[in-house]
């Protein structure tokens, strides 16, 4: 377990090529789908005082990718994520508690389509380390479920043995690497 108060306070980038920032929703009710957006930036300012500490994000959403550009594509549509109208999903944090040892709560406004909603990310610490080229990385992982109709994400297909075609829940999990600045 690696304790969130040894972590050195100071404004720390996210490096994207060793980062995810994912989605999970059921297919059709009996399996899950995987997505990610591969063009996304961050910053994470670590605080003396853990709970005065913040994060920002944003991804773009023309970056969605789930391994088919047939959903792919479905998804930047105006049924979806509306790529040509809302451009990007951000992050803002606006709080961290319940420090404890590697565990904590980040709450912030994440805006999708341009609505704005409270969400709630159960975070870790994962630790850090120096990378061969000097730089000090620090890693987290984040997760938490929203309901994708409250930013209007509410294109979907009946099926004909009940259900839907997509979960109105979703997962959003996040593996974070980021660079502490100098």
């Amino acid at each position: 377990m690696t304790d969130f108060s040894t972590l050195a306070a100071g404004t720390y980038v996210i490096d994207p090529s060793h980062t995810e920032v994912g989605f999970v929703a059921r297919h059709a009710m009996v399996t899950k789908v995987r997505g990610y957006f591969r063009d996304l930036e961050g910053t994470i300012t670590v605080a003396d005082d853990a709970a005065a500490s913040s994060a920002t994000a944003t991804m773009k959403t023309a970056s969605v990718d789930t391994g088919s550009a047939d959903r792919d594509g479905h998804l930047k549509s105006a049924d979806f994520f509306d790529v040509d109208n809302h451009p990007e999903i951000t992050f803002v944090s606006t709080g961290l508690a319940d420090v404890t040892g590697d565990g904590f709560d980040l709450t912030g406004d994440l805006t999708v389509m341009g609505i704005t909603k409270p969400v709630t990310l159960k975070a870790e610490y994962d630790g850090t380390a120096q990378d061969p080229f000097g730089n000090v990385r620090a890693g987290f992982t984040a997760t938490t479920t929203v309901e994708r109709e409250d930013w209007n994400l509410s294109w979907n297909a009946a099926l004909e043995t009940g259900g839907v075609l997509v979960s109105k829940k979703i997962t959003l999990n996040l593996e974070i690497s980021a660079i502490k600045q100098a």
